[in-house]
C-alpha cells in the first residue's frame, strides 16, 4: 500500500510517558510506544520525535510558583532528555537503531543538533529523538516540533495525545463535545484551541505544514495515519470546519 507520509515528526507529551501514575515514566506505556514505532518501520518511513518533560518537571509551572522562568525553563529541557534517554533505551530494545539530538550540549549523553546530521541519520532509517528543546528559554516543546518539522523538511507533524482528536471542549468533563476532522490553522488561534501553542501554530501555519492530533494510546494509529486513513484531526491551511 502507497504511503501518505514517508518523513514525520511525532510530537510526544511527557505527561504521556506517565501513563496513569502522577508523574515519572511507567514502563508498559514506553514498551508500548516502543512497539508502535518499530512497527512502522517495517514500512521504510522516516521518524523524527520531539518529546516533552511534563512528566518529570515543567518549566511554566514553576515559574508560576516563583522560580525565575530561564532557570526552570532550562531545567525543564534536561526533564526532556532523561524522557529522551528512555525512549532510546525502550526502542534499541526492539532493535531500532536510535539517535538522541540534543540542542543543548552533553557529549557524554547525546549528539549536538545539526541539522544535516539529523537529516543524514533519518535517511539511514534510524530514529531520530530531538531532546531540549530549542536550546532557549520561553520556547516549548510545541515549538521546537514545530521548528525542527521544518528544518528536516518533515511532511506532517503527528501530535500524539490521550484523546482522539480536537474536540469544541474536553470531552473528559463534557460529554456532548464535538470532534472536528479537520480544521484550518486560523479556526485553532482563533478559537484558542489547547493544540499546540500559538507560536508553533504559527509557524506551521506560515510554512504550509500539517498537523495531525490523534490518539497515541491506541494500538495502530500511527501505522493507519501513514496509510492515509482519517484517524483524528488534521490541522492545515485550507482545511474546512467539518464535526
Amino acid at each position: 500500500m502507497p504511503l501518505k507520509y514517508r518523513r514525520v515528526l511525532l510530537k510526544i507529551s511527557g505527561e504521556m510517558l506517565a501513563g496513569d501514575q502522577e508523574y515519572g515514566i511507567q514502563p508498559s506505556v514506553l514498551d508500548q510506544l516502543a512497539s508502535e514505532i518499530a512497527d512502522v518501520m517495517t514500512l521504510n518511513v522516516e521518524v523524527a520525535i520531539v518529546i516533552g518533560g511534563g512528566n518529570i518537571f515543567r518549566g511554566l509551572a514553576a515559574s508560576a510558583s516563583g522560580m525565575e522562568r530561564a532557570s526552570a525553563d532550562y531545567m525543564g529541557m534536561l526533564a526532556t532528555m532523561l524522557n529522551a534517554l528512555a525512549l532510546q533505551n525502550a526502542l534499541e530494545k526492539c532493535a531500532i537503531p536510535t539517535r538522541v539530538l540534543s540542542a543543548i550540549e552533553m557529549r557524554q549523553l547525546s549528539e549536538g543538533y545539526i541539522r544535516r546530521r539529523a537529516i543524514r541519520h533519518l535517511e539511514k532509517k534510524r530514529v531520530v529523538i530531538f531532546a531540549a528543546g530549542t536550546g532557549n528559554p520561553y520556547f516549548t516543546t510545541d515549538t521546537a516540533a514545530a521548528l525542527r518539522a521544518m528544518e528536516i523538511g518533515a511532511d506532517v507533524i503527528m501530535k500524539g495525545t490521550k484523546v482522539d482528536g480536537i474536540y469544541d471542549a474536553d470531552p473528559v468533563t463534557t460529554p456532548t463535545a464535538k470532534r472536528f476532522t479537520e480544521l484550518p490553522f486560523l479556526s485553532v488561534l482563533n478559537k484558542s484551541l489547547k493544540v499546540m501553542d500559538a507560536t508553533a501554530i504559527t509557524l506551521c501555519m506560515d510554512n504550509d505544514l500539517p498537523i495531525i492530533v490523534f490518539n497515541l494510546t491506541s494500538p495502530g494509529n500511527v501505522r493507519k495515519i501513514l496509510e492515509g486513513e482519517p484517524i483524528g484531526t488534521i490541522v492545515s491551511k485550507n482545511a474546512c470546519i467539518n464535526e
